[in-house]
């Protein structure tokens, strides 16, 4: 089973422990990301990649990332898209990456049955303290 976050979705851990919670073996986010539209120079490409890594480790899970590439917009104020794309195995370690200007298609081999038992030795799911999360789901 695949939960699929789309890309502002990637900044929300919850988004992701709700995926696996309801049976992912696999969190896949499809983003477009970049530089800020108020600021050009401004590049989050390795806090995008450390989110997503996160996501891979507390959930004990696979995380497939994918990101476009290249300028958009007028040239005095496009958005760069970083790329970066990658693939993460349950401990959050890459199995494949792309650089910045890369494009193509990534593959990897997940084994999923070692990632349930991790995520089953992890106790991170068994663990949890539910009753302490109420106003992470209320509105503010």
């Amino acid at each position: 089973k695949v939960g699929v976050g789309i890309c502002w979705d990637q900044w929300y851990p919850e988004c992701a422990r709700v995926m696996a919670l309801h049976g992912a073996e696999v969190l896949l986010y499809p983003t477009a990301i970049g530089s800020e539209p108020y600021d050009a120079e401004l590049d989050t490409s390795r806090m995008w990649r450390r989110a997503m890594i996160g996501h891979a480790v507390s959930n004990c899970m696979p995380v497939v990332a994918s990101n476009r590439i290249g300028p958009e917009g007028p040239e005095d104020r496009a958005q760069r898209f970083y790329g970066h794309s990658f693939i993460a195995d349950e401990w959050g370690d890459p199995v494949a990456e792309f650089g910045r200007e890369e494009t193509g298609v990534l593959t990897a081999r997940l084994d999923l049955a070692r990632a349930a038992r991790h995520r089953a030795g992890m106790g991170f799911f068994r663990d949890r303290r539910p009753q302490l999360y109420g106003r992470i789901a209320q509105d503010i």
